[in-house]
């Protein structure tokens, strides 16, 4: 085993994320996604919790959160997000890490929730893998008629006052 932190390694410690540029002997530079330049001490991480990414294997796991219409046929909305990441060429499918698999979440306010949950290669490119399974969900669905539904209010008003407007009704037989 090598060191757990190095060089060239994704880590997330504390509030930063990003990448090890420089380790020197009382600090550790690290290079956020947005290109910020991040001065951990060395102490912080030794005290700390500290998530290597890529510690000993690139490959890593992703959650994909999908919520559904009430009324969908939660089956068919299963075999689509499975269809749809099986086709992903990032998606590990060669037995080598567990299989996509798909979790009925729960019953939200809007939707029936779900979670598209599969390994890839490469847990650097994780957004781009989240962003392209994206893309094939919403065409999956939309092929399929799976809706993806938008939170929705009922406004009750009550003691509304009535002006006579030209929506309301008026009895013209008096």
């Amino acid at each position: 085993f090598g060191p757990p932190i190095k060089a060239g390694v994704w880590i997330v410690a504390g509030n930063s994320e990003g990448y090890v540029k420089r380790i020197r002997m009382r600090s550790t530079l690290i290079q956020t996604f947005d290109r910020a330049d991040v001065i951990v001490p060395n102490s912080e991480l030794i005290s700390a919790q500290v998530t290597n990414w890529m510690l000993y294997d690139a490959r890593g796991r992703i959650k994909v959160p999908v919520g559904v219409a009430y009324g969908t046929d939660t089956q068919l909305v299963k075999e689509t997000l499975l269809k749809v990441a099986n086709e992903h060429p990032d998606v590990i499918k060669d037995g080598s890490s567990p299989d996509p698999n798909v979790l009925f979440l729960g019953f939200g306010d809007s939707s029936l929730n779900f979670e598209l949950r599969c390994h890839i290669s490469n847990i650097d490119s994780r957004l781009q893998c989240i962003s392209d399974l994206n893309f094939g969900i919403d065409a999956a669905f939309r092929e399929n008629k799976i809706e993806i539904p938008f939170p929705q209010r009922d406004l009750h008003l009550k003691g509304w006052p009535d002006k006579g407007g030209p929506d309301t009704p008026t009895d013209k037989s008096e």
